[in-house]
């Protein structure tokens, strides 16, 4: 038993190097990629920046060997004719969802915009109906902080009539009343 644990674990060793051997190349755009597949045949060879030591023998049998269920004839629609996939450099599926994310997001401000607008159309309205009821003459009762009844004052209420000007005037795109 004391034999077989460094066997096996040598064993492990050995099978994770198959999985170090990795791909960097530079792209088109100067972004540095890393894969575990060779770089489609249009990158130059300066470009590749780190290869595994089979390099050479993986690029050919990968590049030579047919992809399952293809025929051989004729390369299916989006692949290259060496009949692996061409690499556009977008997702597409991605690109999609990034599109509909935006989408909803411009719905959901929108909806906010309309919110705010009624709210504020429909303040504007308080305002110029107190400003009318302010501007009747009639007496106006307010309750003080013991819960008794008052009349307002003219002074009071030419300046809740000031206060309720400057609100129409800063929220309200309608003329002034008086």
């Amino acid at each position: 038993m004391k034999l077989s644990r460094p066997i096996l674990f040598l064993l492990a060793c050995t099978l994770s190097l198959a999985a170090a051997a990795q791909w960097q190349w530079i792209d088109k755009t100067g972004r540095k990629v890393y894969s575990d597949r060779p770089p489609p045949s249009d990158i130059p060879d300066a470009s590749i920046v780190k290869q595994p030591r089979n390099a050479r023998n993986l690029a050919v049998n990968a590049a030579t060997a047919p992809l399952p269920g293809a025929s051989g004839a004729a390369s299916a629609p989006g692949r290259a004719a060496s009949g692996l996939p061409r690499l556009s450099g977008k997702d597409t599926e991605l690109e999609a969802r990034k599109k509909q994310a935006e989408l909803e997001e411009a719905g959901k401000k929108k909806a906010a915009d309309d919110k705010l607008a009624a709210d504020k159309a429909q303040n504007c309205d308080r305002a110029k109906t107190g400003l009318l009821t302010l501007n009747s003459g009639r007496r106006i009762q307010q309750s003080n902080a013991q819960g008794e009844r008052e009349i307002m004052s003219d002074e009071a209420r030419a300046a809740e009539v000031k206060r309720i000007q400057e609100i129409i005037t800063r929220d309200c795109s309608g003329p002034k009343l008086q």
